[in-house]
């Protein structure tokens, strides 16, 4: 993989001391899928079929957003659909492409893989709602993969609001069973919108950038991809923001 800095070098093995991460929050779309696509070819065929216009450069900025949130601007931009028939026909579409094709992002199967084969905790933190995230749950390997999933049809605020994060880490706490040390909590984030969420909710965010660039959202540590990036190597990182 890529240098993790100017001045890092990566390494995979463990450590004497090594310690993993107490927790992992990973985002959904953009971070661990690469739905994106789907979402701006969803956007623009909802707008334009109702006379509005809508580009790939307005999508772009929506990544990260609440899907009433964006809903609203669609409905603004000329989507003539109440806001609750446009998240479900924007979900029904997205979910509907990526179970004929799910592609995932660089590295991603292969943390999650390993943080659960280490027994690291793990919360699925999405705006998304619950139709689009069980197809994805299902392409990780199914229910009991991450151990609290938090998708934005709950009723709280959405992002960047920082109640996601702040639920994922309760109920992973309580999930777990014992106390989880906050301060070794990671976030996985590639909006700009999502740093904000997690940094906000005091969590170590690791930026990760899709498609949209985050080297200036305030995240802790941004990386180019998650490919090579060990359950270990990720606790090292942590140690070293937070010690």
């Amino acid at each position: 993989m890529p240098p993790l800095s100017s001045h890092a070098v990566p390494l995979s093995d463990p450590r004497p001391g090594d310690v993993l991460p107490s927790a992992v929050l990973f985002d959904m779309d953009g971070t661990l899928v690469d739905t994106e696509p789907y979402w701006i070819a969803a956007e623009i065929e909802l707008v334009t079929a109702h006379g509005g216009t809508w580009t790939e450069d307005d999508a772009l900025a929506l990544i990260g957003s609440g899907l009433e949130d964006a809903a609203a601007v669609l409905q603004a931009a000329g989507a003539d659909l109440g806001i609750r028939e446009i998240v479900d026909r924007l979900l029904a579409r997205v979910s509907a492409r990526a179970r004929e094709r799910m592609i995932y992002k660089d590295g991603a199967l292969e943390l999650v893989a390993a943080l659960r084969e280490h027994g690291v905790p793990l919360a699925l933190v999405t705006s998304s709602e619950k139709p689009l995230a069980e197809v994805v749950i299902e392409a990780f390997g199914g229910r009991g993969v991450f151990d609290v999933v938090v998708t934005g049809d709950l009723g709280h605020p959405a992002k960047p609001a920082p109640d996601p994060y702040l639920i994922g880490a309760s109920r992973l706490t309580r999930a777990a069973g014992r106390a989880l040390d906050p301060a070794r909590m990671v976030a996985v984030e590639d909006s700009r919108t999502g740093i904000r969420s997690a940094t906000a909710a005091g969590i170590f965010t690791l930026g990760v950038p899709n498609m949209v660039p985050v080297h200036d959202a305030g995240a802790d540590l941004v990386l180019p991809t998650l490919a090579g990036l060990t359950p270990h190597e990720l606790g090292r990182l942590v140690r070293g923001v937070t010690a």
